[in-house]
């Protein structure tokens, strides 16, 4: 990535973003409190006028119940009483006091002026009836008794029945306002109700629309990355800029992936240019000049001495060498190919050795289809010829073999040579942990393997001074390369 896009790519980074659950939340409190404080004002504006209703109506229901029968018992009794009559029964003080009580509760729930007023004056004539009533109860003359009857009693309990009829009235007219009022205050609602239903279904759509929007158009924009990708455009870009946190963060970890995926590619491309280096250098190790006329020599000395046969043999060991060692381009070939390919090198090889040289090749059949990478034991092979068994008094054997092991494939190439003392077999070891050359051919197998199997194949030279040289291989069972993967490698 470019230093000008990483330092966007930082900064961008940087950025506080807002996730879609709380923007979703922000939302829907949005919505729920100017419902909530809209319905608690409803509530609350209906529950006071109902409490209003309920009070005048019941000191209505109260003073009807006082009103209806005071007059006609306070002045019956009162004339039982002044004449002397034998259904009198006492003077009605009861009566005034229950009356006054009455009044003095319905003046404590009464709010309006009118009614107050009534209320009030009921409460004082109740009060000057009941000193008529005792001044009557210490009155003896029949005439006097009659007259303060006329005078008083009667007048005032008139009084009360008509302050009470104007309190009923000052009531029932406080009650029909009230409900001409709630009628008002309920058309009001009903339309602050709707303005604020319609103010509140704009804004929950508009800010609807632009969450969507702010994440339709990452989304869309993160697509379209995917698609440039896809076409195999890898190049780290800003990311995708996003409000939401978690598009923000995959767009950020998108750019991350496309960077390492660049450089893993760039990485592999290296790999591959150094693996094709590798092979046209021993490519280019077996078809050397000298490997080459000393073969044709050894068939033209052949055919010279009537050895049809055997100039035939080593023309077709060296055809079949140089076809295995194309293998029409591929970098990985069967067990089996390289089987022959080493069988063809080690035939041309006997010829010319004859007096040196005897080999043996004892592959397993059930491991012929898997695969390796391409020129793995021949120059294994040969290092052990031109390393061991040529600087060798005698003569000398290579032995290659093949075998499973479990779910492993075990590869030997051992030879009867000069062999290694222990300080240089350790050299040849460290050297070869460390991917230094050691010796061409080794180092060369040694690192293609490692491409290709990672750290699923292991590489082992073992020997002794004067006995000989066994090299190690395990690798594992692979029919197609791309069975194996890239973390597996790693």
């Amino acid at each position: 990535m470019k230093k000008k896009n990483l330092k966007k790519f930082n900064i961008r980074k940087k950025v506080k973003n807002t996730s879609l659950a709380n923007k979703m939340r922000m939302l829907m409190l949005s919505i729920f409190i100017p419902v909530f404080a809209l319905f608690a004002l409803f509530i609350g504006f209906f529950s006071s006028i109902n409490i209003q209703y309920k009070k005048i109506s019941g000191n209505v229901t109260l003073a009807s119940e006082f009103g209806q029968d005071f007059k006609n018992e306070i002045d019956l009794k009162m004339y039982y009483y002044a004449t002397g009559s034998e259904y009198a029964t006492g003077i009605p003080l009861v009566e005034v006091e229950r009356a006054l009580e009455l009044a003095n509760a319905l003046s404590d729930s009464t709010s309006n002026k009118e009614s107050q007023r009534s209320i009030r004056s009921v409460i004082n004539l109740c009060g000057n009836l009941k000193e008529r009533i005792i001044q009557i109860s210490q009155t003896d003359g029949y005439d006097e008794r009659m007259e303060q009857l006329e005078a008083n009693v009667y007048i005032l309990t008139e009084l009360i029945q008509d302050y009470m009829y104007a309190y009923l009235y000052s009531e029932a007219e406080e009650l029909a306002q009230l409900q001409q009022r709630m009628d008002i205050m309920l058309r009001v609602e009903f339309v602050l109700f709707g303005l604020a239903a319609v103010a509140i279904a704009s804004f929950s759509i508009s800010r609807a629309v632009a969450i969507s929007r702010s994440m339709t158009r990452p989304i869309d924009e993160l697509y379209g990355r995917v698609q440039s990708v896809d076409a195999g455009e890898l190049i780290p870009l800003n990311p995708v800029q996003a409000n939401d946190e978690k598009l923000q963060a995959l767009s950020n970890s998108f750019e991350e992936m496309i960077e390492r995926l660049a450089q893993q590619l760039e990485l592999n491309k290296e790999e591959a240019n150094k693996l094709r280096a590798m092979e046209l250098m021993l490519l280019q190790a077996q078809i050397n000049p000298h490997f080459l006329y000393n073969t044709l020599d050894t068939i033209i000395w052949l055919v010279e001495t009537g050895k049809n046969e055997q100039a035939v043999e080593m023309v077709s060991s060296l055809s079949n060498f140089f076809r295995s060692s194309l293998s029409k381009g591929r970098d990985v070939i069967t067990i089996s190919e390289e089987e022959l390919h080493v069988k063809s090198y080690l035939e041309i090889q006997q010829f010319r050795y004859r007096d040196k040289l005897t080999y043996e090749l004892d592959f397993d059949k059930e491991i012929d289809k898997y695969r390796i990478p391409k020129l793995t034991l021949q120059p294994l092979v040969e290092n052990a010829l031109y390393h061991g068994i040529k600087l060798k008094r005698g003569m000398g054997n290579i032995k290659i073999t093949g075998s499973r092991i479990e779910d492993k494939i075990m590869l030997t190439v051992e030879d009867t040579g000069i062999g290694m003392d222990e300080e240089e077999l350790i050299r040849v070891k460290e050297a070869l942990e460390a991917e230094h050359a050691v010796g061409f051919g080794m180092a060369a197998v040694y690192k293609r393997l490692k491409l290709m199997f990672g750290n699923q194949c292991s590489f082992d030279v073992t020997g002794e001074k004067n006995k000989g040289t066994k090299i190690l291989i395990c690798i594992p069972m692979v029919e197609n390369t791309e069975a194996i993967s890239v973390e597996e490698t790693v």
